[in-house]
This record gives structure tokens, sequence and C-alpha cells, in this order.
């Protein structure tokens, strides 16, 4: 999923696929573990969507924060 798709999803939509992404990360994480994993880069490419979501839900965080200061 690209950053712009990510930016256009509503903060419910956010941290539903935020927690998608870790449960399917966890999975890939066991199925490396017992040996039944074969796209090793899986890993890496869920790690780094999990990165992307956090990273815009913060950014949301912080903005929400800035604003209510400056009322």
């Amino acid at each position: 999923m690209k950053t712009t798709d990510i930016r256009a999803l509503s903060d419910t939509e956010l941290a539903a696929r935020l927690n998608e992404a870790r449960e399917a990360y966890f999975k890939l994480r066991f199925q490396f573990a017992t040996g039944q994993l074969t796209d090793h880069t899986r890993l890496r490419q869920a790690r780094r969507e999990i990165a992307r979501l956090a990273t815009v839900a913060r950014e949301r965080q912080l903005s929400g924060a800035a604003e209510g200061s400056k009322a």
C-alpha cells in the first residue's frame, strides 16, 4: 500500500489496517520460525508496511495535539 493511499484512510480505518498488518507480520514470523515461509522478503515488506501505517498515525496524532494547543 502506498503512502498516498494510507493518508486517504480515516483514523478508524488506519487503526484497523495497522492491527491487521501487525497480525500478518506475527503470522509470517511464526511461519519463518517453523520453516514454512519460502519467501523471506515478505517479512521485510510487512515491517515496512507497519512502519508506514504507524508513521501516518503518529503524524495525525501530533498534528491533532498541535491544533489543540493553539486553541
